[in-house]
């Protein structure tokens, strides 16, 4: 694949390659994980020592509070990249997390160009990744807010990552979206075959 890649960029046009700028920014640094209160951990301790079947819907939740008890032991903290890549007028800002989308819209609006890709899950995988009203006691909520093995990191991460993609955004130059030729107008009468009344009969 990548041969054929290059072969295909040798085979390009230099004149109109070269008008298009291409560049690449890249932040990486760690996020400290959430970690569970002590009481929770210790619930979460007695529960999964019981049987899964008879221990109710709750098993699944101490099950996760354990195991990221173990990760936090191993790895308190979790390194992340995001990047923003340019083509031209293109930028696309990428993160390591199921990102919600309210941050992708964020960045569509404040990258200043003239097309945004928000890309998820890109050089890693940092679980879900909420925004910061998710976590709102009254009005948030969701699996993805619950603390787990998966769904950990502190609840700034997200705010984190969207700092972090717009910043990078704007130390790039967009390209305007390249004008496409206008149409000379129309002179004739065009085909005349679909011109026909209905029959009815």
């Amino acid at each position: 694949m990548g041969a054929e890649a290059v072969k295909v960029l040798l085979g390009m046009s230099q004149t109109r390659v070269a008008t298009v700028p291409i560049a690449v920014r890249t932040k990486v640094w760690s996020i400290p994980r959430r970690v569970p209160a002590p009481a929770r951990l210790q619930a979460a301790r007695e529960l999964v020592e019981k049987d899964e079947k008879t221990a109710g819907p709750d098993w699944v939740w101490a099950k996760e509070t354990v195991m990221l008890d173990a990760l936090i032991a191993k790895r308190p903290k979790i390194e992340v990249e995001v990047q923003a890549i340019q083509i031209g007028p293109v930028v696309c800002l990428s993160c390591p997390a199921e990102y919600f989308c309210q941050y992708g819209l964020e960045w569509k609006k404040g990258s200043g160009f003239p097309m945004t890709f928000p890309v998820e899950l890109a050089n890693g995988c940092a679980g879900y990744v909420p925004t910061l009203a998710a976590f709102d006691e009254k009005t948030g909520g969701g699996y993805e807010t619950r603390l787990t093995a998966y769904s950990n990191l502190e609840i700034t991460a997200g705010d984190q990552m969207r700092d972090a993609g717009l910043e990078l955004a704007r130390q790039l130059k967009p390209m305007p979206l390249p004008q496409r030729p206008t149409a000379p107008p129309f002179k004739g009468e065009g085909w005349s075959y679909g011109n026909q009344p209905p029959q009815v009969r």
